[in-house]
């Protein structure tokens, strides 16, 4: 069948075909390509109010409330899989035969993907539009960007496009052949259907798979709404599959921000830094300096790509344009600019909605208003009393990078801003020292590679427990990770010659044995940087010690902070340092093997020698 859609003549010949061929499987009622164009916009977000998937918050500048099926909330790590030929070119096989299943790349078969796609997309689309959104990660035109066609039959899907990535005809013409990346998005649940759909929220929880195929550039989503499972541009492009294209082709795709710090004397330098989830990432892009003379501006808070340019200087851009930030624990003290930013032309998911046309969320600090009633994020009644949350724990805000009043006057140059310093860092309660500088670009990448964070157990009431997170990459790792730990190591070598950036590892959540946090963080980790900028410029701070260079005493700008106690977040202990290594080389044993890079294996012995040399 020839689906003669809305601007279906603006599609070039090989995008068409791959339209058509997406059509006639999934068998929509009618195609149409989307442009951008705000009278678009204004009528898409019009039938989404009328049809009940979106709600006008009058309280602030064109925002809306969108609430999810309950049982599609978050990214489903354990159905996101990764296709390829070879079993080995995703995961790792350690001499003892260990698979490694999930914890660093969730692999499928091209043909088990190709039986399980056929059980569910054919027809999937049936009583519904199917959407044709022509999107450009980073800037149009640019050498880093790349461009992606995401078919989808849900416009909520579209309206968040149309924030999160460049979405316009100019994308289409920068496509030559077939050199675009293949998304394919359904929720899943064909009209009429024959279950209900909970607020007016359709999805298959219970078929959900989100797929990658890098060596064809392609991705699959079946039955999941949310954003990071649905917004094909965001973590399956821009990290997974960008990821084995930048193995092949020369770069990094990581999950890092990208900052720009402006010191006293009018230097500016911009730092990529790389967190798991909930250690601060969006906090620290988007921060306010405590110490006077410092400017901060944000180029991105969640993905970086980072290119060599012809002399050797690593530049990076954020492919994204929009921020897609958890809300709960945003407020105008962990996050001012964060707060100055999201309460106009935003869609909330999931959060909760107070009767004056406004939201609310947990720790947003903001008391609710006298005479306010509040509904929770599945459209109850609600109050504190209640014992359950108001908004729920993953809910988001998605809302246009370039609105941020901080946002960095080059954060959409093609060329991007050379990066100076990489910074790792992980949430550990004890033993790991507030900074400490890598020797060099090998023993940055081991840095990288034994990253830990404290993190909330998948079951309820179990407490806290570290986990593995090298890069802060683990749910976004698309190929072997040895093969990505050896593709940063040459880096150095593509870089003929010109400096690598610094690398750092923070620790922002060290505690006392009370129990309480040893930093105050937020906007005093600007104090920590001052450091790192001061170490760039080449200032004798420094001092070796086993795990890497610590500040020298008295290097760390403390005026007007009060006491800290320094040397309890400094402090390197023997015994911590030794089962953490002996942790590590286990780890690196059951789920890397023979696949871990000599350079990061000789990083991993000599950090062990020179524990093993400390006194007791």
């Amino acid at each position: 069948m020839e689906y003669a859609g809305k601007n279906m003549e603006l599609l070039p010949p090989k995008v068409k075909e791959w339209v058509v061929a997406m059509a006639n499987w999934c068998k929509p009622d009618s195609v149409r390509v989307i442009i951008g164009t705000e009278e678009e916009k204004n009528e898409i977000y019009t039938m989404l109010e009328k049809d009940g998937v979106i709600k006008r918050l009058p309280k602030y500048e064109n925002c809306w409330l969108a609430r999810t099926n309950p049982q599609d909330v978050a990214r489903v790590e354990a159905k996101t899989v990764i296709a390829s030929e070879q079993e080995h070119d995703t995961v790792t096989i350690t001499k003892l035969g260990y698979h490694v299943p999930g914890a660093l790349g969730p692999w499928m078969s091209t043909q088990e993907l190709d039986k399980a796609l056929a059980e569910r997309f054919p027809g999937c689309m049936r009583g519904r539009v199917m959407y044709v959104v022509p999107f450009s990660m980073g800037p149009v035109g640019s050498v880093f960007s790349k461009i992606g066609i995401e078919v989808t039959d849900s416009a909520y899907v579209v309206i968040n496009m149309l924030i999160m990535a460049r979405v316009n005809t100019e994308v289409l013409k920068t496509i030559h052949g077939d050199e675009f990346v293949r998304c394919l998005h359904s929720v899943g649940q064909p009209l009429p259907s024959d279950r209900p759909i909970i607020s007016n929220w359709p999805c298959n929880p219970e078929k959900t798979i989100i797929a990658h195929i890098p060596a064809q550039k392609k991705i699959a989503s079946f039955g999941s709404g949310y954003g990071g499972n649905s917004l094909l541009g965001k973590k399956c492009l821009a990290l997974r599959i960008g990821s084995t294209l930048g193995r092949r082709e020369g770069w990094l795709a990581e999950h890092m921000l990208i900052m720009g710090i402006t010191n006293p004397k009018g230097v500016k330098r911009y730092i990529c830094a790389a967190f798991p989830s909930a250690c601060g990432k969006t906090n620290m892009a988007m921060m306010t300096s405590t110490l006077p003379g410092y400017k901060i501006e944000v180029v991105g808070d969640d993905i970086a790509w980072l290119r060599l340019d012809d002399k050797g200087q690593l530049r990076a851009v954020n492919p994204e344009s929009g921020f897609f930030g958890v809300a709960p624990g945003t407020s105008k003290k962990t996050n001012p600019i964060a707060m100055q930013t999201i309460f106009k032309n935003t869609i909330f998911t999931n959060v909760a909605e107070t009767s004056d046309g406004g939201v609310w969320w947990e720790d947003i600090g903001e008391e609710i208003g006298k005479g306010v009633t509040v509904t929770d994020w599945q459209g109850n009644p609600w109050t504190p009393e209640k014992g359950t949350p108001a908004a729920q724990a993953n809910s988001r805000f998605t809302t246009p990078a370039g609105q941020c009043p901080i946002i960095d006057p080059a954060w959409e140059s093609p060329e991007g801003v050379p990066i100076s310093a990489i910074v790792f860092g992980g949430r550990r309660p004890e033993g790991v020292p507030l900074v400490y500088e890598a020797y060099n670009w090998a023993h940055g990448v081991f840095i990288g590679a034994s990253v830990k964070s404290e993190a909330t157990a998948a079951a309820e009431f179990k407490g806290k427990v570290v986990m593995h997170d090298p890069m802060a990459m683990r749910p976004f790792l698309s190929y072997n990770f040895g093969y990505y730990l050896a593709h940063w190591l040459e880096m150095q070598d593509l870089a003929k010659g010109h400096p690598m950036p610094r690398v750092f590892h923070v620790n922002w959540f060290r505690k006392s044995p009370e129990g309480k946090f040893l930093w105050p963080g937020f906007g005093e980790n600007i104090r920590v940087l001052d450091w790192m900028l001061r170490r760039i410029d080449g200032e004798d701070i420094a001092i070796p010690s086993p795990i890497g260079l610590l500040p020298k005493h008295d290097s760390i700008n403390l005026d007007g902070l009060g006491k800290v106690d320094l040397d309890a977040l400094f402090d390197i202990k023997r015994d911590f340092w030794m089962k953490e290594i002996d942790e590590l080389e286990t780890f690196f044993k059951q789920e890397v093997g023979a696949d871990l890079p000599p350079a990061v294996q000789k990083e991993m012995d000599d950090v062990d020698r020179r524990i093993k040399e400390m006194k007791q």
